[in-house]
């Protein structure tokens, strides 16, 4: 179709000065660029009659047609032009890639035992949130100092309700075991009300009453239950020492921007109730010669119009529109909220960490393997995840007709494989060649470790296998009290040849089949194959260390000096194996009766 050019002094002619939104489309009606302004006819004229850089000269050179949509107010225009940029996202506007939801934490209080769970989106349900935390690995890591401290339930109500004796978590007293009435309902109800006071901030009061109800305890000569007082405001302190921002008290955000190049790093750190409770980084898409100024005035519009909003947010920038955005979000959140770029003292310390932070965020992405943020996005896609995973495992099985069976399990995080995270576990005790019962057992190893806080929990586990196994894995992970993670079970295709794999989720009976050329399916098919390896490899050490010892170690009277005394004699097990009994009886330790032994080891039949 052919470029007609835009008659702008006509359509000017006939523009309001009113408030509004306007979009520039090009020929094929597709939105170039959405904009909002106090005064629509103004704003319009300006890319036209003025001079521009090349980006908007070429940008403008595209249009055929705008289109406005008049407001009572400037506010109103923000707002509608917030929500247009998010569901059209254009070409020339700053797009901020974010996540569908954020992550809370949930208190189930419509029940005699409340539980205490991760949440994401939408805020329904009985019951109160907490949050939103900057990642699902800083809500993990809150929820499991929460059950170290109080020993409340995280389990669903389902696995609750069928119990009819204490699972895992009681016995590593990560709970007080309600399910089966192993504590009152007013005990349990004080481990509830602290763990509420700490979510919000009030670690002060609770440490008071845990040294009231400890030296009560005392004075009743219950030392047992004041040691577990004692110990509970041990843990306290130092969580309250390290979280705790000094001289604040209450909720606000601090956002720095680093930029280098057509590459931008925003990072935002989350205090609330005067805890620090982490911080995130954002990579907004930005048009090269996008100013510093405009790329974070169109974060804090785009990040927290239609959200929660802290009290006050830090930036390290001064915006044109500070004060529109401020009586914006200060009606969103029915309370008054400040945005501050000039800060002094502590608060001048915390906006230079955070823009520290930045630049080091921004320098790891830039020279980052290249291709995994975009694999990643298609995983979230393709498996229609609320968020980008930021934490995936993968678990494998090898062994050879049985013998020596070793589980992998692989980690990837956003910058690739976690090398330091992978782990390799021997198998005993099974029926050699049962691949379920040896998964079973490498899960609840891995995942103890998780429950105790340890290890983070993942937000995708990848099996190798289908239905069957992923059933079985999830079965293993009720028992042991899990949840919250993606189960993906990835099994070959019909003539098992890559690119033709199934993905299979849980609770959907269809498979999902990808393209070839799917860049999740070759993060999927890398993860898998990196499990795979790993696997092998640890089989194979271990294999061959069974078979170079086994043989002696299974001769009464041999021990590890005995034994490396004849390996270094002979050299090997092969050279032993062909020394005759004088020659082994030789040896420094070794009786003849035992020479003999060992020759019949090697030599006999049986």
């Amino acid at each position: 179709m052919q470029q007609r050019e835009f008659d702008h002094t006509g359509y000017l002619k006939t523009l309001t000065t009113r408030p509004g939104v306007y979009r520039m489309l090009n020929v094929e009606g597709k939105v170039l660029y959405v904009g909002k302004a106090k005064n629509l006819k103004k704003r319009v004229s300006s890319y036209f009659t003025r001079s521009l850089n090349r980006r908007i000269q070429s940008m403008v050179g595209q249009i055929a047609n705008i289109e406005v949509i008049v407001t009572h107010t400037e506010a109103e225009a923000l707002l509608l032009e917030n929500h247009l940029i998010k569901s059209l996202k254009p070409k020339y506007n700053v797009l901020l890639r974010d996540d569908k939801s954020y992550p809370y934490i949930y208190l189930s209080t419509d029940h005699t035992y409340p539980a205490l769970s991760f949440r994401r989106g939408a805020r329904r349900g009985k019951g109160r949130y907490f949050g939103p935390y900057p990642s699902a690995a800083s809500t993990r890591e809150t929820l499991q100092v929460l059950q170290k401290i109080f020993p409340v339930r995280q389990c669903e109500e389902s696995f609750f309700r069928n119990r009819s004796r204490a699972c895992l978590q009681y016995q590593i007293k990560r709970c007080s075991g309600p399910c089966v009435g192993l504590t009152s309902a007013e005990a349990y109800a004080e481990d509830v009300q602290h763990a509420v006071l700490f979510l919000e901030g009030k670690t002060s009061q609770v440490i008071d009453e845990l040294v009231t109800l400890m030296e009560c305890a005392s004075q009743q000569l219950d030392f047992e239950q004041a040691a577990i007082y004692r110990d509970q405001i041990k843990h306290l302190r130092r969580i309250h020492e390290r979280q705790y921002v000094s001289g604040e008290g209450g909720d606000l955000d601090i956002v720095a921007l680093a930029k280098q190049g057509g590459s931008v790093c925003i990072q935002v750190f989350y205090i609330r109730a005067g805890r620090n409770l982490g911080n995130k980084s954002f990579y907004p898409s930005a048009p090269r010669d996008a100013t510093e100024e405009t790329i974070l005035q169109a974060f804090v519009s785009q990040y927290y119009l239609e959200k929660p909003v802290p009290n006050e947010i830090i930036i390290n920038q001064q915006l044109a529109e500070q004060g529109l955005l401020q009586e914006v979000l200060s009606r969103q959140a029915d309370h008054r909220v400040r945005i501050s770029s000039r800060v002094r003292g502590e608060r001048a310390r915390w906006l230079k960490m955070a823009q520290g932070n930045a630049e080091m965020a921004l320098q790891a992405r830039l020279s980052a393997q290249a291709g995994m943020e975009e694999r990643l996005q298609a995983l979230q896609q393709a498996l229609q995840l609320p968020a980008i995973p930021e934490r995936m495992e993968c678990f494998d099985i090898s062994h050879t007709r049985g013998e020596s069976t070793v589980a992998s399990c692989v980690v990837f995080n956003e910058q690739g494989p976690l090398k330091s995270d992978y782990r390799r576990f021997n198998i005993e005790g099974i029926t050699p060649g049962d691949d379920y019962a040896a998964m079973a057992q490498a899960l609840e190893r891995r995942y103890r470790r998780v429950k105790k806080g340890e290890v983070a929990l993942p937000d995708i586990l990848l099996i190798d296998g289908g239905k069957g196994q992923i059933g079985a894995v999830h079965d293993r992970l009720q028992d042991l009290g899990i949840s919250g993670l993606t189960l993906l079970g990835v099994a070959k295709g019909v003539e098992r040849k890559a690119g033709m794999e199934q993905l299979f989720l849980l609770g959907r009976r269809a498979p999902i089949i990808l393209p070839a050329d799917s860049p999740a399916l070759h993060l999927i098919q890398q993860i898998r194959d990196e499990a795979h390896r790993f696997a092998i490899t640890a089989h194979r050490q271990r294999r061959s260390k069974t078979r170079n010892r086994s043989v002696l170690e299974q001769i009464p009277g041999i021990g590890p000096k005995r034994r490396q005394r004849l390996m270094k004699q002979f050299g090997g097990l092969q050279e032993l194996s062909r020394a005759g009994i004088e020659d082994i009886a030789s040896v420094e330790g070794v009786s003849t009766a035992l020479a003999e032994q060992i020759y019949h080891a090697f030599h006999d039949k049986g």
